[in-house]
């Protein structure tokens, strides 16, 4: 029998899985390899820097399965907080297990009890079909907007 799965917060003492699972995610979805040094000092700085957002994480049987960060976006049209979810990442050996979807859920009732938060968002790589997938049956939806960027 499969031991049940708890969403908590993450503590600093997760930061080095939640690194790893960010070093993997590059490799798996944009084919990128991160320097974990760099990732590491950017796992930390938000455990060091609460505004900067927070993560969450999937654990069973004290293992930690998967994670995401949470990020905050002001949006002066609706005067509250979107909820950006980031480097979501689910180890391999336990996909399909509706593993983010309790993750998903535990964000969205975050949001909710929070009086200035109005929406939940994220971005998700145009080939990454079945995640595409999961976040639709989440009742998310595609929107009009393309994502540009300047990296320095």
């Amino acid at each position: 029998m499969e031991k049940p799965i708890q969403i908590r917060h993450a503590h600093l003492k997760d930061a080095e899985f939640i690194a790893q699972f960010n070093t993997a995610m590059a490799k798996e979805t944009e084919n990128k390899e991160l320097d974990a040094s760099v990732i590491a000092r950017g796992v930390n700085a938000v455990f060091e820097n609460p505004q900067y957002g927070f993560y969450l994480v999937a654990e069973a049987d004290q293992q930690v399965l998967g994670s995401l960060m949470v990020t905050t976006e002001w949006s002066d049209w609706r005067n509250g907080f979107f909820w950006w979810i980031q480097s979501v990442y689910i180890r391999s050996d336990y996909r399909r297990r509706g593993i983010y979807s309790q993750l998903h859920h535990f964000v969205k009732k975050l949001a909710q009890q929070e009086s200035n938060v109005c929406g939940i968002r994220l971005y998700v790589e145009h080939q990454n079909h079945p995640a595409q997938k999961t976040y639709a049956s989440l009742g998310m939806s595609k929107t009009d907007y393309l994502l540009f960027e300047e990296e320095f």
